[in-house]
């Protein structure tokens, strides 16, 4: 099977929430705000594969942006739960800055595949 760099990250970054909200969960007892990290978080890796599987450069196009849309909610997620106390500003540094490059990486794909449309 062909890597894929965006797909690599994407997983390794939703196994690190998986596992983020896991202590958060049992350490905090925290299920609402935890949970909608988990959900984003996860979500973008899903996104990415459903892209890698599209059927035409729009529909490519279109996952992939709902991947970096679900990033951007990540981060915030993230930095909501890193003010609250939840998690810890060096594990906080670490997944937001996963989550920034998984960003920048998903915007210039995006914008590669717009600029061959026109």
């Amino acid at each position: 099977m062909e890597r894929n760099l965006i797909a690599e990250k994407s997983f390794e970054f939703a196994v690190n929430i998986v596992r983020l909200c896991q202590q958060i969960q049992k350490s905090h007892n925290e299920f609402v705000i935890s949970r909608q990290l988990l959900k984003s978080g996860t979500s973008i890796g899903a996104n990415i594969e459903e892209a890698l599987g599209g059927y035409s450069k729009k529909d490519f196009a279109a996952k992939m942006s709902i991947s970096y849309k679900e990033t951007r909610e990540t981060k915030y997620w993230l930095k909501l739960l890193n003010s609250t106390n939840f998690v810890e500003n060096e594990e906080f540094k670490v997944l937001y800055n996963q989550a920034d490059e998984l960003g920048r990486i998903l915007y210039k794909i995006i914008q590669n595949v717009r600029s061959q449309d026109n």
